[in-house]
Parts: C-alpha cells; sequence; structure tokens
C-alpha cells in the first residue's frame, strides 16, 4: 500500500455526525495532499474534471459540495486506484453532500454564514471574544429577538422569527452527550448595554448564571479599566475540532461577509490574544459574583 492509499485509509469517517461542512472539509484537505504528492497542478485537476482553477480551490478548501464523478476522476489523476481506498474517499463525499439540518434555513441564511454554522456544528471547542452583544450561544430567546431587530429592521415579522429559531437551534449544540465546550470572553459593555429593556436584560443575566454553571461553559469579563486595548481588533471566534485532519478556524464578522482563517500562523496569533485577553479578564468565579452585582441593578 503507498503512502497516498495510507492517508486515504486514516480519514475518521466518525465524523460524519459532525455535518457534512466538516466532512467536506476532511475530504478536500485530503485531495490537496494527493493532488501535490501526485505533482499535478490544480490547472491540471480542473482541466480534468471541466472545471476552473477556482474550482478546484474551492473544494480542497471544502467550500462547496462534491459530485461523486469529480471525485472519482481525480482521484485517478492522482494515481489512486485501490478499490478499497476510492471507496472510503467517495463514501466520503456521498455524506458531504447530504444537508446539514440548518439547510432548511437557507431561506435567511447567508451563504458566507451557512458555512459558520456547519463548523460550529463540528466543532469540539469553541472559543471566542465578543464586544457588543452576548455571545448568540448563550442569548435568550428575547435577547435574541432584540439583537436580530436591530440588523433586520425592515423585515417581515416572519422573516425576524425565523432569524431566532436558527440561532435558538444552533444552541443545541451547547447540550447532549456530544457538546462542545464554549470559552466565551465578554467586554463589561455588553452586559451594561440595555439591549431590549431592563425586563430581557434581568432575563439574560439570570439566563447567563444559569448556563455558566455547567461544566462545558465558561464566560470571563473584561472590565472597562482592563480591556481598551484589546477592543481594536473587534471580535471573533476560535473553533477547534477532534479531528487531526482539520485545522483550527478563525472567524471574523463583517456587515455582509465574513473572514475565515485557518493557517497556522494566523490561528496562533488570535489565540495568543485571545488567551492575553483571558488573563485580563475577571475569573469566572468573579464574572459570576459580577453578574449577580448587575443583577441586583435590574430588581
Amino acid at each position: 500500500m503507498n503512502a497516498q492509499a495510507d492517508n486515504a485509509a486514516s480519514l475518521p469517517l466518525g465524523l460524519a455526525r459532525s455535518g457534512p461542512t466538516a466532512l467536506r472539509l476532511v475530504l478536500g484537505a485530503q485531495l490537496r495532499r494527493l493532488r501535490r504528492e501526485s505533482g499535478i497542478t490544480p490547472e491540471t485537476a480542473a482541466h480534468t474534471i471541466r472545471a476552473s482553477h477556482a474550482k478546484i480551490s474551492r473544494l480542497e478548501l471544502g467550500r462547496v459540495g462534491f459530485k461523486e464523478r469529480d471525485v472519482a476522476d481525480l482521484l485517478t489523476l492522482y494515481g489512486l486506484t485501490d478499490p478499497d481506498e476510492r471507496t472510503v474517499l467517495l463514501d466520503l463525499a456521498r455524506q458531504a453532500n447530504v444537508p446539514g439540518w440548518w439547510h432548511k434555513y437557507s431561506d435567511v441564511l447567508p451563504g458566507w454564514f451557512e458555512f459558520y454554522v456547519g463548523l460550529e456544528e463540528a466543532a469540539c471547542i469553541i472559543r471566542c471574544y465578543e464586544l457588543q452583544f452576548v455571545p448568540s450561544l448563550l442569548q435568550t430567546p428575547e435577547y435574541a429577538r432584540a439583537t436580530v431587530q436591530v440588523a433586520n429592521a425592515a423585515r417581515p415579522a416572519d422573516e425576524i422569527d425565523r432569524h431566532v429559531d436558527l440561532r435558538l437551534r444552533r444552541q443545541k449544540r451547547l447540550t447532549g452527550p456530544d457538546s462542545a465546550t464554549l470559552w466565551a470572553v465578554v467586554d463589561e459593555g455588553v452586559l451594561r448595554r440595555p439591549v431590549g429593556g431592563p425586563a430581557v436584560m434581568r432575563a439574560q443575566l439570570e439566563h447567563l448564571l444559569e448556563v455558566t454553571g455547567r461544566s462545558k461553559v465558561t464566560l470571563q469579563v473584561v472590565p472597562f479599566d482592563r480591556g481598551g486595548k484589546f477592543t481594536v481588533g473587534g471580535p471573533f471566534t476560535i473553533l477547534r475540532f477532534d479531528a487531526p485532519e482539520l485545522p483550527d478556524v478563525v472567524y471574523t464578522e463583517q456587515l455582509t461577509s465574513a473572514i475565515y482563517l485557518d493557517k497556522a500562523e494566523d490561528t496562533e496569533a488570535y489565540t495568543q490574544v485571545l488567551n492575553a485577553i483571558c488573563v485580563e479578564a475577571y475569573s469566572a468565579e468573579r464574572t459570576t459574583a459580577f453578574l449577580k452585582e448587575l443583577l441586583a441593578d435590574y430588581r
């Protein structure tokens, strides 16, 4: 068995439970590795499947679905002919094309954010730094509705409902036997900003006290007197996965798009910044006390 076959055989098919986005990333990484080991250029690969150079790039980055015929043609081009090894990758291509649960929200889910939802569903550790709002995974329905209305004021009520439903469905990633670990750091202003009014904020603070009691949820607050130097870069999220084939991904959101970074030098830089923020922030225990102090102001 050659080196290419060894790589294919090592694919973690158990990733299927993580959803199609993770599967596409794994398959794309394997195809990129096989292509490079074969000395094949992206242009040659694109010509083989009657596509563009950009299409090969999107396939190898896991940003689009796979046609089984294209995968089969690429495997032949790359010299992977063993039937068992080809079956592994072709099965993975089929699984990667199964729509995720979030597909039913495609009417309100921007394409640039759909990729993030898939990554979030697959992640085992989610770390985030927020400056404006409570992290989406920790929001109450009322708080979520208030923040959705800020960005979608002109949208009809049923569309607002769909956005809120999607956000609440994402929160299921924090429950169940395979739940992800969430470590969130927020600026003090997030908790002092009266989103939705006093009643909504009171319920939101109570919710934060409840969820941070879970073993896999950690919340820290960066007080005003310590957080100024960290506000320049803006909010961001770091996603980590169980599969060694998947690198960490840094996600930063803009008004109408998002940036995804997975190069080691980028993810390491963001990780170092977030670690530094955590050192400056209140500890989890002090944050709990701080939440109780804020909640007392709403009683």
